[in-house]
Formats: C-alpha cells, structure tokens, sequence
C-alpha cells in the first residue's frame, strides 16, 4: 500500500507556529484529495483539513479557519499544514489521509501513517 509519513510536530507555546509535512510514496499521489486529522487522548479522531486534487479548493474545521492553511506539492508528493496562534486545545497527533470530498470530508482508507505529535503548552 501507499506509505504516508507524517513529520514537522514539536512542542511549542501557545501563539506559536508549527509546519507539518506527509509524504506520501507512490505514483498516484496527484490523483487524490487529502486531509489532515488530529486525535487528542481519549478523544476520537477529528478532521481538521482538506485540500483538493489540484489545490485550489481548501477545506477546513472551524476551529483552526483563519488559523491554519492547507497546501500541497504534487511533484514532491507532499501535503502541508502551516498552524498558525496555535492553542493547547490543539494539541493531538496528527495524520494525513486520502480523502473524499462531498457533504463531509472523510477518509477513503484506514492507512494513516504514524502521525506526529503537536504539543501546545499555556
């Protein structure tokens, strides 16, 4: 199957910023649309992003639009997500995942790499 790697977590102070990266091995990278989820301890997964095909549609929770911007290069087979002021309530681990894009975004496999962490202290 396609290999996701996620990296670019860390620990930071609220207000802070952190630019995570998934790269994602295959030749078909191009063809689907992606997201980004977080999973806080003892909480379920949540979606957080999404971004098209092509990059030009961007989707987004309410809680990190105007926060957070989603992007992608498809010649590297990459998709990033600048956070911006982050917040403790952000903190999570972090996955990227193919996605389908209708009424709600949802993950289209259950392969989602090992994630990385994001700590955001008070």
């Amino acid at each position: 199957q396609v290999q996701l790697a996620e990296s670019g977590g860390g620990v930071v102070q609220a207000g802070g910023s952190l630019r995570l990266s998934c790269v994602a091995s295959g030749q078909t990278f191009k063809n689907y649309a992606m997201g980004w989820f977080r999973q806080a301890p003892e909480k379920k997964r949540e979606f957080v992003a999404a971004i098209n095909q092509l990059g030009g549609q961007l989707y987004y929770q309410t809680g990190v639009n105007g926060r957070f911007t989603i992007s992608r290069d498809n010649a590297k087979n990459t998709v990033y997500l600048q956070m911006n002021s982050l917040k403790p309530e952000d903190t999570a681990v972090y996955y990227c995942a193919a996605v389908s894009l209708g009424a709600s975004v949802k993950n289209l496999t259950n392969n989602w790499g090992q994630g990385t962490q994001v700590t955001v202290s008070s």
